[in-house]
């Protein structure tokens, strides 16, 4: 299938797929959810392992702004359905497969959702992550069970609250990266020496388990999709994320 939104290619047992919206900020779109949803299923049968990239500089950048912004200039409704990219995110997380989020540059929001979702975390030394929502009086609903199994609840919460950039060497302590170095490339490629001998039955009653042991993203999910449909559907947010389109007006400045 040709996508537009992302790239994948096989090598063996192991399925590259990247996030490719350059255009656009590496963002995340329904068309981008929908791609990577298809193309995880087409994976499924084939791949023990799945490495998910963005590009050089930017792994992701959270929502579209621009894309709800162009709706909101028509007055076209948004059509906000979290549901699929938390399927998206929960599929990477307990799929029969090994996910490997491969982080290079900036990941945000959105992105680290992403990144946490994954079962590693390799990183170049450039690499950043944070959590800019509150600062357009949104949060990160969706992200935030995810997180919470990699950082624990407070971490988490402290990242939401101060909105600020935590750089690769904190993010390493804190459990959101799990190796990271100045040739990433290098780093992933001895990763997957090794996970590429793991039987793919064994990997998939291993996730089976482990999605058991730990339920969250399961037992989160209801609350995590009605706080998210809820924040963007009030006009308040909506307007925020407008004026930083059209103006580039962050949220505390005068008007």
């Amino acid at each position: 299938m040709n996508y537009d939104t992302i790239k994948v290619r096989a090598q063996g047992q192991v399925c590259y797929l990247q996030l490719n919206r350059p255009e656009a900020g590496n963002t995340i779109n329904d068309r981008l959810v929908e791609e990577c949803s298809h193309a995880l299923a087409q994976c499924e049968e084939s791949s023990s392992v799945i490495v998910l990239e963005g590009m050089d500089g930017i792994f992701c950048t959270g929502a579209d702004f621009k894309g709800i912004h162009a709706k909101l200039t028509v007055g076209e409704p948004l059509d906000n359905r979290p549901e699929p990219l938390y399927a998206l995110w929960q599929k990477l997380a307990t799929g029969p497969f090994i996910t490997i989020a491969h982080v290079r540059g900036k990941a945000n929001a959105g992105g680290v959702g992403f990144a946490a979702a994954c079962d590693i975390v390799l990183a170049d030394e450039k690499a950043e992550f944070s959590l800019s929502e509150l600062l357009f009086g949104l949060f990160p609903a969706c992200v935030l069970p995810f997180l919470i199994r990699r950082t624990g609840f407070q971490k988490a919460h402290y990242m939401t609250l101060t909105t600020k950039p935590i750089p690769v060497q904190e993010a390493h302590a804190w459990g959101i990266v799990d190796g990271y170095g100045p040739d990433s490339e290098m780093l992933l490629r001895r990763h997957l020496l090794r996970l590429k001998k793991l039987p793919k039955p064994a990997i998939a009653h291993y996730k089976t388990y482990m999605n058991e042991l730990r339920g969250i993203l399961t037992t989160s999910k209801p609350l995590a999709l009605a706080a998210n449909e809820k924040i963007f559907a009030d006009p308040r947010n909506l307007e925020k994320i407008y004026r930083y389109v059209e103006k580039g007006q962050f949220p505390w400045e005068d008007e």
